[in-house]
């Protein structure tokens, strides 16, 4: 089948197409290897509340609930099992894309929500899923939190690639770029490969938009402002991943078989029905980078999507919105901080209610 002239053209700008989301009758209806070969995705994001819906919203799920009711398998097992089985099948669906393009081919599985801000839990649980899962284009996602770094760094060193998610501010990209080159440090120290390593760091941004936007509001600022800090912010981060990935520092680790980090723009479904619902795409077109969509925003693209003015191009005018936001009166550094603790908390609430759900599933088919 003849791929969407649309996102293969965004495919040949460098933007690799993931799905965000993934479900067992997805998988087993043909669903996603159609959207492989007809919508050029080459990877697939899942998250809590991603799968609190497909299990919830399924029946395809029954009979391994009830297989893990009659060994009495605890509630937490039972979701490990069952999370890791949907993304096992995926994982091998997209093998053909890995061996392709190593960087993609790639489905990500969450640690615990509930463990972000437990750096040793973070970094144990992500070796578990590494090996209960057993694929090499799998990502373990673990969240950008501060505990979450030096667990990114362990993971890394271990040789499990990682999607960094939760990402907000310029800061924290950062800091997360650096966690993972202290990974790849600390394995070739060690004598380890770094071959077969990948990375992406996952930089959230309709959120950002619906945070600040509010903010304006209440301040009364120029509405010229609004639906404009979630990219700026963005196309601020894509400068400063050229800036690190252009180092005396990089080289060394590339030399030695090292992998970069991409960048990956998360929350691209618009909020906002006043907006365009392709902004989100249109406006961070760049070389390396990956955008994770929802099947709708993906569908919107296809249809009616065009490429806006490239990311490198747009610096200027991106720190220019930034500061007009500041001037304005919001405050970015909370705006950060409120965005990443109810990330955390949007996830565990999803987490807490797919256990419910597991938990009752489990009992009725005892």
């Amino acid at each position: 089948m003849a791929q969407n002239e649309k996102l293969a053209e965004l495919s040949d700008a460098g933007v690799a197409v993931w799905l965000d989301d993934l479900s067992r009758d997805r998988i087993r209806s043909g669903n996603l290897r159609a959207l492989v070969e007809e919508h050029s995705v080459v990877g697939v994001t899942t998250n809590p509340t991603i799968f609190a819906a497909a299990i919830s919203g399924s029946d395809s799920y029954d009979d391994q609930l009830h297989a893990l009711a009659v060994r009495k398998v605890s509630v937490e097992e039972a979701l490990r099992t069952i999370t890791a089985a949907d993304v096992r099948d995926a994982c091998d669906l997209l093998a053909p894309v890995a061996e392709a393009a190593p960087g993609d081919g790639r489905v990500s599985l969450e640690v615990a929500p509930g463990l972000a801000h437990d750096t040793d839990a973070t970094a144990a649980e992500a070796g578990h899923l590494w090996w209960l899962v057993d694929r090499p284009n799998l990502y373990i996602k673990i969240p950008a939190t501060e505990a979450g770094l030096p667990a990114i760094t362990e993971a890394i060193g271990n040789g499990i690639s990682v999607n960094v998610t939760l990402i907000f501010s310029l800061e924290r990209y950062r800091a997360v770029m650096e966690a993972y080159l202290a990974g790849l440090e600390k394995r070739a120290a060690d004598g380890g490969s770094l071959e077969g390593i990948a990375s992406v760091a996952s930089f959230f941004v309709s959120r950002v938009d619906s945070e600040i936007d509010k903010r304006l509001d209440a301040a009364g600022a120029d509405s010229s402002l609004k639906g404009k800090a979630g990219i700026a912010n963005a196309q601020l981060a894509y400068q400063a991943y050229e800036e690190v990935f252009s180092s005396d520092r990089w080289r060394a680790l590339e030399a030695q078989g090292a992998a970069r980090q991409r960048p990956l723009w998360a929350s691209t479904g618009v909020k906002n029905p006043e907006y365009s619902d392709t902004m989100y795409i249109s406006e961070l077109i760049a070389p390396g980078t990956v955008n994770t969509m929802p099947e709708k925003t993906m569908m919107a693209y296809a249809d009616h999507g065009t490429p806006g003015t490239p990311v490198q191009k747009t610096y200027d005018d991106a720190a220019a919105v930034m500061k007009g936001v500041a001037e304005a009166g919001v405050d970015l550094d909370e705006v950060f901080r409120v965005l990443e603790d109810e990330g955390v908390q949007k996830f565990v609430d999803s987490w807490d209610e797919l256990t419910a759900s597991v938990r009752t599933e489990l009992e009725d088919k005892a």
